[in-house]
């Protein structure tokens, strides 16, 4: 069973900087692909950001168009943790975090089998 705990979320102001994290335990043999999304009033959960790894080597990561040069998404060398670094926030990025995995899977992933509980992100202007 795969279980996901996000933390990083807080309260920042305009311009400024947080690191998310998802910490993916229950992963066995890769590729894998955790991503981020935020809720999006009136449809599903919007794209942020994904990553895919295989074994040591092999990532490749995907960005949505809002936020290409803002945020980085990575992994831990060696821990099946993703991070999102969110620089130059805005106020409209004020949201809940959710990061979602779908193991053994390439990208694009039709549907995220395992979710996170979401971590808040609060932008002060």
């Amino acid at each position: 069973q795969v279980q996901l705990v996000e933390s990083g979320g807080g309260l920042v102001q305009a311009g400024g900087s947080l690191r998310l994290s998802c910490a993916a335990s229950g992963l066995t043999a890769s590729p894998h692909v955790i991503a981020w999304f935020l809720p999006a009033p009136g449809k599903e959960r919007e794209f942020v950001a994904a990553i895919r790894w295989t074994g040591w080597s092999g990532v490749s990561t995907y960005y949505a168009d809002a936020v290409k040069g803002r945020f980085t998404i990575s992994k831990h060398y060696a821990k099946d943790t993703v991070y999102l670094q969110m620089n130059s926030l805005k106020p409209e990025d004020t949201a809940v975090y959710y990061c979602a995995c779908q193991p053994r899977s390439n990208y694009p992933v039709k549907d995220y089998d395992y979710w996170g509980q979401g971590t808040q992100v609060t932008v002060s202007s």
